[in-house]
């Protein structure tokens, strides 16, 4: 199952690092990855499968989400098709 993960917030090094790390630990493969720096803040979205996942999607969810802000970012992923249905036109 693909998924889509959003990361914003405030740029620091090493965030690409933690989210990469966080998914890697859980047997998620980073698919494609678009980031950039707005100003002062990073903005990322990485198409990830999630197939090979070793815990409960929503278990993953809210360990990412946890992760995020303890690091002052926010991190939320979605199934693709849940993303491309909120975001048709």
């Amino acid at each position: 199952m693909k998924a889509i993960v959003t990361v914003i917030g405030k740029d620091r090094v090493g965030i690409i690092a933690l989210v990469s790390r966080l998914l890697a630990e859980r047997g998620v493969n980073v698919l494609d990855i678009s980031q950039t720096v707005l100003q002062d803040y990073f903005t990322m979205i990485m198409l990830v499968d999630a197939s090979g996942c070793t815990v409960p999607f929503a278990e993953l969810a809210g360990e990412l989400s946890a992760e995020g802000e303890e690091h002052g970012i926010q991190i939320r992923i979605q199934r693709e098709d849940i993303f491309n249905a909120m975001h048709k036109i």
